[in-house]
């Protein structure tokens, strides 16, 4: 059993402001401040999360888990990396995991973008836009 702990109504504001929207659990944004690295081990979580929005990449053999996916800014050459989670999310060097590429990538670069588009898959060459639109067309 995992302990539970109660924070009043001002500490959950803060985690709130704090979270990034519809990726952080109140965990995820402790875990951060208190400086620990990656996501929480397997045997810390109380429930399983969904599969993240490679999963079906990763189901489908075109990409694996730990390959990693870099995007260069045109305009700098600032190179970021992200690596694809077992269950199909994209984690961060810090070990930041999102659902779905395109928040991790906004985490990095600091404007939205469109991380099918933008992550290249190292191990293949190709976008995760051209990945999605082969296995589409296999189907």
């Amino acid at each position: 059993m995992v302990p539970q702990i109660e924070v009043d109504e001002q500490v959950f504001k803060r985690l709130q402001d704090q979270a990034v929207p519809f990726v952080d659990t109140p965990n995820d944004v402790l875990r951060r401040i208190l400086g620990f690295s990656g996501p929480a081990a397997a045997d810390e979580s109380t429930t399983a999360r969904r599969p993240g929005n490679l999963a079906k990449l990763v189901d489908a053999g075109l990409v694996k888990p730990g390959d990693r996916l870099t995007h260069v800014r045109k305009r700098s050459g600032t190179i970021y990396h992200a690596v694809v989670t077992a269950d199909g999310w994209t984690q961060l060097p810090d070990g930041r995991t999102f659902l779905g590429p395109s928040p991790a990538l906004r985490e990095n670069v600091g404007s939205q973008i469109d991380g099918n588009k933008n992550w290249t898959h190292d191990a293949s060459g190709k976008t995760l836009r051209q990945l999605l639109d082969a296995l589409t067309t296999s189907s």
